[in-house]
């Protein structure tokens, strides 16, 4: 078994389980917290699930667009993370 048919067959499932457990979190989520630590996962999920397939087509253009959406999605974080601080603080 090679790695793209490894990756195919085990790896790309396994991430799709994780995308929906955290899709349920973001949804069902009773706090905010909750939900952003669920947008969380989900931008790495997302981000592993474009390296496997940049590994699988070998093609070199997926890595760029997992670098804007880990950026993005930690961006994201720090902000809702500081719109809690401060709706905690008063």
């Amino acid at each position: 078994m090679t790695l793209a048919e490894f990756a195919t067959v085990v790896v790309l499932p396994l991430m799709g389980l994780a995308f929906l457990i955290a899709m349920i979190r973001l949804v069902r989520g009773p706090s905010l917290a909750d939900r952003v630590v669920a947008f969380e996962v989900l931008g790495a999920t997302v981000t592993c699930i474009l390296g496997v397939l940049a590994i699988v087509s070998g093609s070199t253009s997926y890595f760029d667009v997992t670098l804007v959406i880990a950026l993005v999605t930690f961006l994201g974080t720090v902000a809702v993370a500081a719109y809690i601080q401060r709706r905690v603080e008063r």
